[in-house]
């Protein structure tokens, strides 16, 4: 049986698995921001000058909702300034002057007692500076602590359901074995007897292999899901996983279920077991810009023009970048920011991807309705922001909508919805800040009277 959710779409998905994976060539210089999560910013703990090693903790915030940064490289630390930043503008950085050294600094891996005591993986998944790295970023440790007690189905997103993107099915074919035993400490941390493994049947050959070796003896059973994309949200997970259904505004643990990511369930492994913290991962390099897919793992700090020149250099000129996905991924703006945690891919598109249509009319055919994994009316939607009624698009649910782009992919009008609705949502937190300081204005006015 394959599970799956409500609406979504079939986009063509591009994909190269059978590309093996390439180990990049750290550059000369590795740029890490200090901002690689959602949360709290890092503090640097270097200053301009010092000697750091590869895997040294580099900058850090002792706040709950934050992770620590790590050198993805040996070397010296030539700058702390700012940086481009790949979700853009300049963002403080450390950047080290690579000694092609590798002079490793990991910590000691977990004893066996340790690696059975939730208390001490955690403590271990906080200080690797782990985060999903399916693209939230979210800090993991914090995540997994905050569903204890709350969370009794704990599923692992393996449906890398956006287009090119290659990385998470590679983990599972080279690393079968550590990718388990990283999801059996995801269990354990999260204090429940199973984990859910949905798989997208589009990777059946790492499906095959990793019941091959027996995920039940780690607590973990592989849940088949049908191919459609988003299948890879959280809700979409919760959905095909448990048939559960989080709410409007709710999170997967308000209906009893955590969501961690494949990759951030091998880079635990690597935490746990070798002492490594997040300092590298598989990044898919792709676009019609390139010869070819590059599977490339690739050190955190990398620059994008760099990482382009080492997959093949451009065979086309490039008119973006983004980072992601093309579904749900954002678009760069210079070729010096670095890749961090999170960047899954790096894709470099030409001209010929482009599907802009200028002056686009809706023709109210209802396919964005059939297709919206959320159940909300794009349509109306759209037309309420082109009015300008706000009103009416809290009242069709606009915050919601967790911008998969299914609406637009599937508009034969063209119509730019999803863009509409990013900008909507901007919009409402913008006049939400705006009355929140009014009110503070207005309340100490009043005690001053």
């Amino acid at each position: 049986m394959t599970h799956t959710f409500h609406g979504g779409v079939h986009p063509n998905y591009m994909k190269r698995p059978d590309v093996p994976i390439t180990v990049i060539a750290p550059p000369q210089q590795v740029v890490i921001p200090l901002i690689q999560h959602i949360g709290a910013p890092c503090k640097p703990l270097v200053q301009k000058g010092d000697l750091v090693k590869m895997g040294q903790k580099i900058g850090e915030n002792p706040a709950p909702v934050s992770a620590p940064v790590h050198a993805s490289v040996s070397g010296k630390v030539v700058a702390v300034e700012p940086r481009p930043h790949p979700l853009g503008d300049m963002i403080p950085s450390i950047v080290i002057e690579n000694d092609g050294l590798d002079t490793p600094a990991f910590m000691e891996p977990l004893t066996e007692q340790q690696l059975k005591d939730p208390d001490a993986i955690l403590e271990r998944i906080r200080e690797a500076g782990v985060v999903g790295m399916g693209g939230a970023m979210f800090p993991t440790a914090f995540k997994i602590k905050g569903g204890i007690g709350k969370v009794d189905k704990l599923i692992i997103n393996g449906a890398e359901c956006e287009p090119y993107l290659n990385g998470d099915h590679l983990t599972m074919l080279n690393f079968p074995e550590q990718l388990l035993r990283g999801i059996e400490l995801v269990r354990i941390a999260s204090g429940v007897e199973k984990a859910y493994y949905g798989i997208e049947v589009n990777k059946q050959d790492a499906i095959d292999l990793l019941n091959s070796l027996h995920p039940e003896k780690y607590g973990i059973e592989i849940v088949p899901e049908k191919v459609k994309y988003p299948q890879g949200g959280e809700k979409m997970q919760v959905k095909a996983v448990t048939g559960r259904e989080v709410k409007p505004g709710g999170l997967p643990s308000g209906v009893g279920a955590n969501v961690v990511s494949t990759r951030t369930c091998y880079a635990i492994y690597q935490a746990c077991y070798e002492g490594r913290p997040v300092i590298e991962r598989i990044v898919t390099v792709s676009g019609s810009a390139l010869k070819d897919t590059v599977n490339a793992l690739t050190r955190v700090g990398t620059p994008f023009g760099y990482l382009a020149e080492q997959c093949g250099g451009f065979v086309k000129t490039p008119r973006k970048i983004v980072l992601g996905g093309p579904m749900m991924g954002i678009c760069a703006t210079s070729f010096e920011a670095p890749t961090i945690k999170g960047t899954a891919g790096v894709l470099f598109f030409t001209e010929e991807e482009d599907r802009h249509v200028d002056e686009p009319t809706c023709i109210r055919c209802g396919k964005c309705i059939t297709v919206c994994p959320m159940k909300l009316e794009p349509v109306f939607m759209y037309m309420y922001y082109s009015k300008g009624d706000y009103d009416m698009l809290e009242k069709y649910h606009v915050m919601d909508c967790f911008e998969c782009g299914s609406c637009s992919y599937n508009c034969p009008a063209r119509m730019p919805l999803t863009h509409a609705f990013k900008t909507a949502k901007l919009m409402f937190q913008a006049r939400a800040a705006k009355e929140k300081a009014k009110a503070e204005a207005a309340a100490a006015k009043e005690a001053k009277q």
